[in-house]
């Protein structure tokens, strides 16, 4: 068993397979480990928001956080689109029209007319013509990502990658690379050339804890030199980028490649739950009957798809919302950096204040809990061991007087522990 004495050290990495203890003697170490967290004020995660996802929320608390309301930094609805009035009422009229479930997966009756008209919508709003829709934008990634690759293939792997994307790798072969690191990319493109059938090199177009984005043109064009394929999961980059919000492939210029595989999700811009996979038609259609998670799935419900439809519309019909998300990063980013604080190379909607240290971290968390700022404590395995940091996601619904009072939290917090203008550990 794990030692207590040793508490201060660990995350909950250490408690996924204790060498020699069976599941509930682990069940049993690990809630040891909750409650030692719990009691010394660092349990920031489920807690019970108690009102729709908004730029504040209403939180029951535990020992580690109080009972209040909290400016919200933790979600990543960017445009503020779960609570836009049409959004909603799509997904109401869709359930008066509908009801609540599907009822089956999507081979054996569960594909509906609202499903097609969501496969349809997302394949235009990439300019292409075939997706297909998963129940979640985890399995978009994981499920694709099996039906795709298999023992004589190969995944060549931004290392920052989603974790959805390095559960999706377990049954082929996997090569990872330095992030952004085209030199090593281009040796392992160079070692791989000859030996694997298929070789996919995967990466996020917004890279979820730093920030910042893919060397997307530069990764192509090695791509394409080595005979390899593309990925790219622009969950957070969706919404947030390019001209008219169609995510890093419009910034770059890069929409009419048909050869880019394009994975996502209806969880953030778009206000609503699931993920899909635009790609070459016959590859779609692979999916469609080869991806075990789609397949033997239950699809999404009525309200669901009618929601992101909804709000993919309001992308080009209301651009003010993403207008608004740029001025809010633009001034807090600037608030920050003011203050000395090291926000990394972020380039978009997630903003992380880089600590190092975790205790340092978790204590710099719950100062900002106690003046009602709501903000993500990232450590590892999420992050290095050493890179753990403050993550905040920002929305165009976020007032001024709302990122003011973050940011002098954040001065605050550091008049006490002495953050900013020192390099992470």
């Amino acid at each position: 068993m794990i030692d207590k004495n040793t508490y201060p050290k660990l995350t909950f990495k250490d408690f996924e397979n204790i060498p020699n203890v069976a599941i509930h003697e682990r069940a049993t170490a690990f809630d040891d480990f909750l409650n030692y967290l719990d009691d010394n004020g660092r349990l920031n995660y489920r807690l019970v928001n108690q009102t729709g996802c908004a730029n504040e929320l209403t939180i029951h608390g535990n020992n580690s956080v109080s009972d209040g309301n909290y400016v919200n930094f933790v979600s990543n609805d960017y445009l503020g689109f779960t609570q836009h009035p049409r959004v909603k009422q799509a997904a109401i009229d869709a359930v008066s029209m509908y009801g609540t479930g599907a009822g089956a997966s999507p081979a054996i009756g569960g594909h509906y007319s609202y499903h097609q008209l969501l496969e349809n919508k997302i394949a235009q709003f990439f300019g292409k013509t075939d997706a297909i829709l998963y129940t979640t934008g985890y399995t978009a990634n994981s499920a694709t990502i099996q039906a795709l690759l298999k023992k004589e293939d190969i995944a060549i792997l931004d290392m920052a990658v989603h974790a959805s994307i390095y559960e999706g790798c377990l049954t082929t072969n996997v090569k990872t690379f330095l992030h952004n690191n085209m030199e090593h990319l281009e040796q392992i493109l160079k070692h791989c050339q000859d030996q694997y059938r298929t070789k996919l090199v995967i990466i996020d177009g917004v890279y979820s804890q730093d920030g910042d984005i893919a060397k997307i043109k530069d990764i192509l064009q090695l791509v394409k030199r080595y005979g390899a394929y593309l990925l790219i999961d622009d969950a957070h980059g969706v919404g947030v980028h390019g001209d008219t919000g169609r995510g890093i492939l419009e910034k770059e210029g890069l929409l009419k490649d048909d050869d880019i595989i394009i994975t996502g999700v209806f969880s953030k811009t778009f206000g609503s739950l699931g993920g899909y996979v635009v790609a070459e038609p016959k590859l779609i259609r692979l999916l469609k009957f080869q991806s075990r998670q789609h397949l033997f799935s239950v699809s999404m419900p009525p309200s669901q798809a009618m929601a992101a439809v909804q709000a993919m519309a309001l992308l080009d019909e209301e651009p003010q919302w993403q207008a608004q998300l740029w001025k809010n990063i633009a001034y807090y980013k600037q608030g920050l950096k003011s203050m000395g604080f090291n926000i990394g190379n972020t380039e978009s909607g997630v903003i992380p204040v880089k600590i190092g240290d975790p205790t340092l971290t978790a204590k710099a968390t719950r100062i900002l809990f106690d003046k009602g700022i709501y903000t993500n404590c990232i450590m590892y395995p999420a992050v290095a061991k050493k890179d753990a940091r403050i993550r905040m996601s920002m929305m165009a619904t976020h007032s001024i007087e709302q990122l003011d009072q973050a940011l002098n939290a954040f001065d605050l917090m550091n008049a006490k522990l002495q953050i900013a203008n020192k390099p992470s550990l």
